[in-house]
């Protein structure tokens, strides 16, 4: 359903996210959400760990609201899995446990118009008065005949280290058969870049597919890796080619390791920032055993669009076959959720992941404030650990989405609630198995992360993980419970 806008501390408003130690090293959103608390006291907003980027328990008698940006991203999962398949411990500042669990299939119902549905649940923790709670956001699927016609901007790295095998060789194979799947209407640019950006084939029609093919098959690998000259010429290519009537994006494969021109990434940044504000957005797709995952994150989240990663041909297809030809236009812009929590039932919660897309009370109906831009089809998952005051009964939180319509701009609001006599008795044996294996996901990137999470250890996730895959019938849920199996053995 779709609200009029209310007073930030009207309603009670929750959304689930599991926190991830990613993000810049300068300042990031939620230490700018706590000077500005320290500024307006009567604008209370989750607190963070400036030293390991970490959210902190909150006190709902100081910190009753929480506010973050929403994100699809899934490229963390995607690298730690092929990082503990090859027998690595992932890096700590890798790990964000809000995409890990956004890679998973979830099973929320689709909104009947171009919005959201809000899904609100939860479930007691074997720990006494304590429990977890899942907000679900979810838009409407749209089928590729129904989508507007798309500029796509490819821009690829053939720089040196793209010659190992599982990288340009994966990237020219997907590209092949996207072109393959791209509809009449849609035009197609290729950038290459190494040590110089270069225009391989500016803005073609798909009724060209065979000259776009060659130009893929031209891709060779050269040089060092100048980003900044790749991303600068894919987006003047864009920019020139811009149609309005059309969905005008930027893709960005690489294994993000810059080592020439502007290495210093707030320069590139800006960039992605600015062409994202001309409605050209940007998709990062990473490839590559060692990866610039930090950078690659960034850039999606200032250019409006989102990071993903792949290591196998199948992921490949799954992205560029499936995924993207479906998912390249938008259901919506500057998405924002916010959570508040009712201090007579909660009295301490806990945002896991989000922490660089955290933002203060004041930013979530300021349509200034840049939120996360989501496709159709798209469900986004957050989850807080909870603990509840003994015995309390009534409305628990609230969880409100916002966001932009994105041709008109114009605003709209989504919410539900959640009751505490609505929380499942127990996670492990009343809760849905969508719920139970979010639960098991976020806990073990957060464990591969702190070594702790939820006082669960691996042995105790891994049994959790296959009883789970025996019920899902989901081959993710099986693989996790393999991940679980590797990571004790390496670590």
């Amino acid at each position: 359903m779709k609200l009029r806008p209310l007073a930030a501390g009207t309603g009670l408003v929750a959304l689930l996210a599991l926190t991830a130690c990613g993000g810049a090293p300068s300042s990031t959103a939620g230490e700018r959400a706590n000077e500005q608390a320290a500024a307006s006291p009567g604008a209370p907003v989750q607190e963070q760990s400036r030293e390991s980027g970490e959210q902190r328990e909150n006190d709902t008698t100081t910190a009753q609201i929480s506010t973050f940006a929403l994100d699809v991203d899934t490229a963390s999962y995607g690298y730690a899995r092929r990082t503990l398949q090859e027998g690595r411990w992932p890096e700590p500042g890798e790990i964000r446990p809000e995409e890990w669990v956004n890679a998973f299939r979830q099973d929320y119902a689709q909104p009947p118009d171009d919005g959201f549905t809000v899904h609100v649940d939860g479930a007691r923790l074997p720990a006494p008065d304590e429990a977890v709670l899942r907000v679900g956001l979810q838009t409407r699927t749209s089928a590729a005949a129904e989508r507007r016609p798309a500029n796509l901007t490819f821009v690829v790295d053939v720089s040196g280290s793209m010659g190992e095998p599982g990288r340009l060789d994966l990237v020219k194979s997907a590209l092949l058969k996207l072109l393959d799947q791209l509809a009449p209407g849609d035009q197609v640019s290729i950038v290459s870049f190494s040590d110089e950006a270069t225009l391989l084939a500016s803005m073609t029609p798909l009724t060209a597919r065979s000259d776009l093919r060659d130009a893929v098959n031209a891709l060779t690998i050269a040089g060092g890796t100048n980003l900044e000259a790749g991303l600068v010429a894919g987006y003047r290519e864009a920019s020139q080619a811009f149609r309005p009537a059309a969905t005008n994006r930027v893709i960005l494969l690489s294994d993000g390791l810059a080592n020439q021109g502007s290495t210093a990434w707030q320069s590139i940044l800006d960039q992605a920032k600015e062409y994202a504000g001309r409605q050209v957005t940007l998709l990062t797709v990473g490839v590559g055993r060692e990866y610039g995952d930090e950078l690659m994150e960034q850039l999606a989240d200032n250019g409006d669009g989102m990071a993903v990663y792949v290591s196998t041909e199948e992921e490949a297809a799954k992205v560029f076959t499936t995924q993207l030809p479906a998912t390249i236009e938008l259901r919506a812009r500057d998405a924002k959720a916010q959570v508040v929590f009712n201090p007579s039932v909660v009295e301490t919660y806990r945002l896991v992941g989000y922490e660089n897309r955290a933002l203060s009370t004041e930013e979530f109906r300021d349509d200034r404030r840049d939120g996360g831009e989501i496709g159709p089809g798209h469900s986004v998952t957050a989850l807080y650990s909870l603990r509840l005051k003994p015995g309390a009964t009534g409305q628990l939180a609230q969880a409100t989405v916002r966001w932009q319509d994105p041709d008109t701009r114009a605003a709209s609001e989504a919410g539900e609630s959640l009751q505490a006599g609505d929380l499942h008795e127990s996670v492990w044996d009343k809760a849905p198995v969508r719920l139970q294996v979010d639960v098991v996901v976020a806990a073990f990137a957060v464990y591969l992360r702190d070594r702790e999470a939820f006082g669960l250890d691996l042995p105790t996730l891994g049994e959790h993980a296959t009883r789970l895959a025996a019920t899902a019938e989901d081959p993710m849920v099986s693989e996790l419970a393999g991940l679980i199996d590797r990571a004790r053995s390496v670590g």
